[in-house]
């Protein structure tokens, strides 16, 4: 929970560019759009490696924060930006795509193992240590023999994308709550 001197520091990980814009490894740069508009904010290049937009979310001082970085190496970006900001990992919530939970289903928690997902891993090893705040947002897993890797950086299907705008409002939602209830309130109410 975001104190009146504090910032929370919300990462929204995804790939930079239009070719991975619509991808399922973007869901974390969709909800950070969705928080940006609440906040009434347009994203700006960072000397952190980012983007960032700085403002009050639900009341509370937070930064969005979008890796400039592949996701594979968003650990430099998020720690630039931790160290910049002045703001302790344990103030850090990152938004990401789970292939372990179905399509649209918002899970919240603190540290724990990143599930082979290489982008928190990479945070994880920037920062030293685990113990940030994850809002995961299942994607499902892919198809018959599909390779994750590939099932990632393939565009939502029609069918979840007729669902898609409904579900990054939820977790917007759920960001929202993490900030000013603190992670135990926001487990109660979306989970």
């Amino acid at each position: 929970m975001s104190t009146p001197d504090s910032v929370a520091l919300i990462v929204g990980l995804g790939n930079p560019g239009p070719r991975y814009a619509g991808n399922r490894h973007n869901i974390g740069f969709l909800v950070a759009d969705e928080l940006a508009d609440r906040i009434g904010g347009k994203f700006k290049a960072h000397k952190a490696g980012a983007e960032v937009v700085e403002g009050r979310l639900a009341g509370a001082r937070a930064v969005l924060v979008k890796p400039r970085s592949f996701m594979n190496l968003s650990g430099g970006p998020v720690a630039g930006a931790v160290k910049f900001y002045k703001a302790p990992p344990e103030s850090l919530t990152v938004i990401h795509d789970e292939l372990d939970l179905p399509f649209g289903t918002i899970r919240l928690k603190r540290g724990g193992g990143e599930n082979g997902h290489n982008g928190l891993r990479s945070i994880s090893k920037s920062l030293g240590t685990r113990d940030y705040v994850r809002v995961r947002f299942g994607i499902g897993r892919p198809p018959g023999r599909m390779d994750p890797a590939d099932y990632v950086l393939k565009d939502f299907s029609g069918t979840e994308r007729k669902e898609l705008a409904y579900f990054i409002d939820v977790c917007a939602d759920a960001v929202e709550a993490v900030v000013t209830k603190g992670l135990e309130a926001a487990q109660n109410q979306f989970h």
